[in-house]
């Protein structure tokens, strides 16, 4: 079951997660292929490392083998699965 309002963007640096599902906006549906094309699919391993500042953009993203910059906006498109 998925947890339907935690997303990357809330994930706190250095706890890993997994993948649920890869959601965008309406305004940029295409922010979800592009994600998807770099390894953000459901059941990835994923992690914060850190958070820009100010404001905590953008976020360097641990998803498979590879660090990703994403924007805030960027990594709310990705939800995490529920914790077993």
């Amino acid at each position: 079951m998925l947890a339907p309002n935690r997303t990357l963007d809330d994930s706190p640096a250095g706890q890993p997660a997994v993948i649920g599902r890869v959601l965008a906006p309406s305004h940029a549906p295409e922010w979800a292929f592009r994600l998807t094309e770099i390894s953000f699919v459901p059941g990835e391993r994923v992690m914060v490392m850190a958070r820009g500042l100010p404001g905590g953009d953008p976020l360097a993203v641990r998803v498979g083998q590879s660090t990703f910059a994403l924007r805030r906006a960027e990594a709310r498109c990705v939800h995490l699965a529920e914790p077993k």
